[in-house]
């Protein structure tokens, strides 16, 4: 990756995250997770396609798409240590959706959710020092 002159703080040569990861801890610290799709429930759409972890989103919080900002809450106790980001080409879009409390096993599902068909994609994107 090249760096433009200006592209915000960095440290001996590489960008910083810390700033990025302590945004979605505030966000989620600060709004009501709301879950619409509880584990082991269908697609609205899709009956075919169940949840293998809740998910739902932060209320008054807003993403690409113009609804809250996607969550998948796990079991674990971990915080946000995770973000998945997709691409769709059905739909055209991309967004992240974070990931809060999941396991691995759980973020193995989730990832497995996100690259089931050749037109929608995902890559999770894990916190560096994972958190303890």
């Amino acid at each position: 990756m090249r760096e433009a002159e200006g592209m915000g703080a960095h440290r001996a040569g590489t960008m910083e995250e810390d700033g990025y990861w302590r945004i979605l801890d505030e966000l989620a610290a600060t709004s009501t997770i709301v879950i619409d799709r509880p584990k082991g429930t269908s697609h609205p759409r899709y009956p075919d396609s169940i949840y293998p972890v809740d998910y739902g989103y932060l209320r008054d919080t807003a993403s690409m798409d113009g609804s809250g900002i996607d969550v998948w809450v796990g079991t674990g106790l971990c915080g946000i240590d995770a973000i998945i980001c997709v691409a769709n080409l059905v739909k055209r879009d991309s967004e992240i959706k974070i990931l809060i409390d999941c396991t691995e096993e759980e973020k193995r599902l989730i990832f497995g959710v996100h690259n089931e068909t050749e037109n929608r994609k995902g890559v999770l994107v894990r916190r560096k020092p994972p958190r303890s």
